[in-house]
C-alpha cells in the first residue's frame, strides 16, 4: 500500500531539516533562504514497530521488513502561492498526489534563521498555508463547474454526482473553511477523492520546537495543539534539529543522547505513528523463518482485503485466514504452541482484522 504524506510550510520553518532526519539523508537542502528546495524530495521511512522485533526473535526470522510510509518535502509556500507566487503552482500540484498533509509550524526563536514574514507566529503561518490551499481549491472547482453543469443538465449521472460534490465543497471554501470539514457519504467517497482537493486531505500539525522544548513543547506549540483540536486535526511536537542529529548516530549513541535530553524516543517516531494513525491505518504481521513482516491495512479491513495487500490473487481466491493475536503469539512463544493451546483461529471472509494479528492465508 503506497502512502504519501506531504511536508508543507512556509520557508525556514524546518521542513527540510525534518525531512533529512526522516530519511536519514542530506538530500534536501536546509539552507537559510526561501525556495532552496526546487524539486520535491521523496523518501521512504520505516514505520516504528517494536512488536516486529519481538516476533522475529521468537520465530528466528532472518529478515525484518517493516511497513513504510513516503514523505514528500514540498518547497516553502508563501503568501500568494495559489496565484503562482514563489513557484507556488508547481508545488501545490505536488501536494495533490499525497494522501495527507503535515503542516510544519515554526515554534522556535532563532535570530540567525530568517522568517519570510519577519515574525514568529505559528498560527499565522498555518493560516497563510491553509488559505493558499483553500484558494487553490476554489480556483480549481470554479474552473470545472461550468463544464460539469452542462453535462449534468444533459442527464449525465456521473456529472450530476460530481456537481453535487463540487457544490458541497464550495460552501465551506467560500466561507473560509477547508474542504475536510465536509462529511461525505460512503457511496460518494471515490468521486470526492477524484476532485483532488488539497484541503480535503487529512491534516497533521507539526510544532517544530527548540531543543530545550523537545520533551514537553512550549507556549507556541501549545497554540498549535489548540488549533489542531479546533480543526479536528492531529498535532505532534518535535525538534527537527535534535532528530537530524540523532539520525546520524548509532542506536547505542541515540539511546545515550536521548537519555541525556530526558526523552523516551526520537520525535520522529511519534511523527510517523501520528501520520500512520491519521490515515486510519494499522498493521498485521506474517512471521516465519525467512522473514517477519508488517503489512499496512486500513482499520476495518476484512481478512480478504488484508490478504489482497500481499497479492491480489490472495484476495480473489481467499478461502480462510489462520489468525493468532499478537499477545497470544508472544505468550506462547510461537505458532506451534498457540495452535496447541487453541489460540490459532480459522477466520472467514467476514473477519475484521485487528491491529497486531499474526496471519496466514489459505487461497485457491
Amino acid at each position: 500500500m503506497a502512502l504519501k504524506v506531504a511536508i508543507v510550510g512556509l520557508p525556514n520553518v524546518g521542513k527540510s531539516t525534518l525531512f533529512n532526519a526522516l530519511t536519514k539523508t542530506a538530500a534536501a537542502q536546509a539552507a537559510n533562504y526561501p525556495f532552496c528546495t526546487i524539486e520535491p524530495n521523496t523518501g521512504d521511512v520505516a514505520v516504528p514497530e517494536p512488536r516486529l522485533d519481538i516476533l522475529a526473535e521468537i520465530a528466528g526470522s532472518k529478515e525484518i521488513i517493516p511497513s513504510r510510509i513516503t514523505f514528500v518535502d514540498i518547497a516553502g509556500l508563501v503568501r500568494g502561492a495559489s496565484k503562482g507566487e514563489g513557484l507556488g503552482n508547481q508545488f501545490l500540484a505536488n501536494i495533490r498526489d499525497c494522501d495527507a498533509v503535515a503542516f510544519v509550524a515554526r515554534c522556535f526563536v532563532d535570530d540567525d534563521i530568517t522568517h519570510v514574514e519577519n515574525r514568529i507566529d505559528p498560527i499565522s503561518d498555518l493560516d497563510i498555508i491553509e488559505t493558499e490551499l483553500m484558494l487553490a481549491d476554489l480556483e480549481s472547482l470554479e474552473k470545472r463547474v461550468v463544464n460539469v453543469e452542462k453535462k449534468a443538465k444533459g442527464g449525465d449521472k456521473e456529472a450530476q454526482q460530481t456537481l453535487r460534490l463540487i457544490n458541497l465543497a464550495l460552501e465551506p471554501l467560500r466561507a473560509g473553511k477547508p474542504a475536510r470539514v465536509v462529511k461525505v457519504d460512503k457511496e460518494d467517497e471515490k468521486a470526492w477523492h477524484m476532485l483532488q482537493l488539497l484541503t480535503s486531505l487529512p491534516a497533521l500539525y507539526v510544532a517544530n520546537v527548540d531543543e530545550a522544548s523537545a520533551d514537553k513543547g512550549n507556549e507556541l506549540s501549545d497554540l498549535v495543539a489548540k488549533r489542531a483540536a479546533a480543526d479536528n486535526a492531529k498535532s505532534v511536537v518535535i525538534s527537527a534539529r535534535i532528530d537530524s542529529e540523532l539520525a546520524v548516530l548509532s542506536p547505542e549513541e541515540q539511546a545515550e543522547f536521548l537519555e541525556g535530553l530526558g526523552l523516551a524516543e526520537p520525535g520522529l517516531n511519534r511523527l510517523i505513528r501520528e501520520a500512520y494513525a491519521l490515515l486510519g491505518l494499522q498493521s498485521y504481521f506474517t512471521v516465519g523463518p525467512k522473514e517477519a513482516r508488517a503489512w499496512t491495512i486500513h482499520i476495518g479491513d476484512t481478512a480478504p482485503q488484508a490478504a489482497g495487500v500481499i497479492h491480489t490473487d490472495f484476495e480473489k481466491g481467499f478461502i480462510r485466514a489462520e489468525t493468532i493475536a499478537f499477545d497470544d503469539y508472544v505468550a506462547l512463544r510461537g505458532e506451534a504452541k498457540a495452535r496447541e493451546a487453541g489460540k490459532l483461529r480459522a477466520e472467514g471472509k467476514a473477519y475484521v482484522v485487528k491491529d497486531g494479528d499474526v496471519m496466514n492465508f489459505l487461497f485457491s
